[in-house]
């Protein structure tokens, strides 16, 4: 069943994977703070997430929100972390339960637990078999302050499901990348979610019924860091591209 869908931050390179398949699919409204440069689906609705009128106004009639907008940079300083990611991300929360949108996706990132890959956990040691596969139960460990604005998301995400009853997934995106996986990259192939797994995956959080739950947003990659199991139970996600079938 089509839901209407209000996509934050729909201008990226996540929308547009998720448009590329999910175009036709649902009602679409877009939100970006730049105006479109071609022929979107849907409402497109210019303004910034921290502006808590604009963003309430844009989740008028919406079913599902998909939060992707912020400041993607790894390598972001803090003053812009905490306006674009934490403070914009609260502000969709409660414009969300405002609203009585029954649903909201967040666009988390493998950055939240970043720091799992050193210590006692390296690259090495990841194998789909031992106990070493991330499957969203840990904690988060982010390996930069890009990634302590993705974990508080997750945490405000946990608190307006339990205050509210707000259903919530946090998706830790891997490494997206359109057309193959990353080439002479062991990392980026082991985290490579393809475009139309991306946009499946979304999908499935939009249509499947659930409470709270972080997933990992990667392809079925033969050498994985990450569990896509609870994607697979909870949300039916069932992916169809591997980065070992590439060369």
């Amino acid at each position: 069943m089509a839901q209407s869908v209000l996509l934050t931050g729909a201008a990226g390179r996540v929308g547009d994977a998720i448009l590329a398949d999910l175009a036709d699919v649902h009602e679409w409204r877009l939100l970006d703070r730049d105006p479109p440069t071609g022929e979107q689906p849907g409402e497109f609705v210019v303004a910034d997430i921290t502006d808590d009128e604009a963003v309430r106004e844009a989740m008028d009639g919406i079913d599902v929100v998909i939060h992707l907008a912020g400041d993607p940079r790894p390598e972001a300083p803090w003053d812009s972390v905490l306006t674009n990611n934490i403070d914009g991300t609260q502000t969709v929360f409660e414009a969300a339960v405002g609203a009585g949108v029954e649903k909201v996706v967040f666009a988390s990132s493998n950055h939240a637990v970043g720091a799992y890959e050193t210590d006692e956990r390296t690259p090495e040691m990841y194998r789909e078999d031992d106990d070493y596969l991330l499957d969203g139960t840990e904690l988060p460990r982010p390996g930069n302050l890009y990634g302590v604005s993705k974990a508080a998301g997750e945490s405000l995400g946990r608190y307006y499901h339990d205050e509210y009853g707000l259903t919530v997934a946090c998706v830790r995106i891997g490494n997206l990348t359109k057309g193959h996986p990353p080439i002479d990259y062991e990392r980026g192939q082991a985290m490579w979610l393809s475009y139309r797994d991306c946009a499946h995956l979304f999908d499935r959080c939009i249509r499947a019924d659930y409470g709270y739950e972080i997933v990992y947003g990667i392809s079925d990659n033969d050498r994985k860091y990450y569990s896509i199991e609870r994607a697979r139970a909870v949300l039916g996600y069932e992916p169809r591209d591997n980065s070992a079938e590439h060369d």
